[in-house]
């Protein structure tokens, strides 16, 4: 091999590294940032921020799904469904009016019956009481008649007094026994207590005013005098 070629072979992979040095050179110049003419106040270095900078506290920030089938078109409603919801507007208000309507006749049904029931209650009353005077009209008529006579009244005062009480019980008034029974505190109203050897602690000596019991309730106590 001459001298020549032996030179020129050293030569060949000195001028391939050098060939290697400037595409990389090329490439380095190719990823530069390019910089915005005007933009950048003159003297200050741009800030550039790492696409791929992570902060180690951060959540990614996940962005909202996009939900399918709704539309931003306005709601349009046919004829059609318009008559429909007039027509369920309509029923109710009938519906309505009927329930308001049978409120009012259930509230004056009512108010009739309630008025009913006073005035039956009111004849009641009244029937008995024209019953209780026409068996007392007798007894009036007997207390004239003894007025009118001369002489001695006892007798007619006494069939007066026994044709009242009859009437009297046939209401349903019982006068209350009293004397040498027990003393009752529902029917007895003890005036004064006595003394007495003949009869026991707390029996009725003496009745000084009758008692009387209407239909099983007492309506009047009888006043007595109690042996102590």
């Amino acid at each position: 091999m001459s001298s020549e070629e032996r030179r020129r072979r050293e030569e060949e992979p000195l001028r391939g590294e050098e060939g290697l040095r400037e595409e990389r050179q090329q490439a380095d110049d190719v990823c530069e940032p390019v910089e915005m003419a005007g933009l950048e106040e003159p003297g200050v270095a741009p800030e550039t921020v790492s696409e791929d900078l992570v902060y180690p506290d951060s959540e990614p920030i996940e962005e909202a799904p996009i939900q399918e089938g709704l539309s931003e078109e306005p709601l349009e409603i046919t004829q059609d469904e318009f008559s429909a919801l007039g027509d369920e507007l309509e029923s109710a208000r009938r519906e309505r009016d009927e329930y308001l309507d049978s409120m009012r006749r259930m509230k004056a049904e009512m108010e009739n019956s309630r008025k009913r029931q006073e005035r039956e209650r009111a004849r009641i009353v009244q029937l008995a009481s024209e019953k209780l005077v026409r068996e007392l009209l007798p007894v009036l008529d007997n207390l004239e008649r003894a007025l009118e006579a001369k002489g001695n009244i006892y007798e007619g005062v006494r069939a007066t007094r026994d044709q009242l009480l009859a009437a009297l019980e046939r209401e349903g008034l019982v006068p209350v026994a009293s004397d040498g029974e027990s003393f009752d505190p529902a029917v007895h109203e003890a005036v004064m207590g006595q003394p007495s050897d003949e009869h026991e602690e707390n029996t009725v000596i003496q009745t000084l005013e009758r008692g009387y019991v209407l239909n099983g309730k007492p309506i009047r106590p009888a006043k007595v005098i109690v042996a102590k």
